[in-house]
């Protein structure tokens, strides 16, 4: 059950960057669903990955460079959702961003509802 709550939030707080951030596109509920778990399981399979890659460019940038490895996750996942489009790598970067803070807040929120 916290798995498919998990999935939900992800959902809706990517229709709500579609809001958000020009240049994002979703057609669909359907298709948020679907990139929302795509992006899920990019996220724990590739981007630990391309952290280890980056490792020396990450020190040197003091973490900064991870913004980057974000935004290229969400424009990833956009190149094979259909009904998910992103226009330009800037609207993935400031995606990236939005969709991080709205999920740091819903993740601190429903965590601590549930304990």
């Amino acid at each position: 059950m916290y798995i498919l709550l998990r999935w939900l939030i992800n959902t809706l707080t990517l229709i709500l960057v579609t809001y958000l951030v020009p240049g994002i596109n979703i057609t669909s509920f359907y298709s948020a669903l679907i990139a929302a778990l795509f992006l899920g399981i990019v996220n724990a399979i590739i981007r630990p990955i391309l952290i280890v890659l980056t490792l020396p460019i990450n020190l040197v940038t003091l973490g900064f460079f991870t913004l980057f490895i974000n935004a290229f996750m969400l424009w990833f996942v956009a190149s094979f959702v259909k009904g998910f489009e992103i226009t330009n790598f800037s609207a993935a970067f400031w995606g990236a961003i939005f969709y991080w803070l709205i999920m740091w807040l819903t993740n601190y929120l429903v965590d601590k509802s549930v304990k």
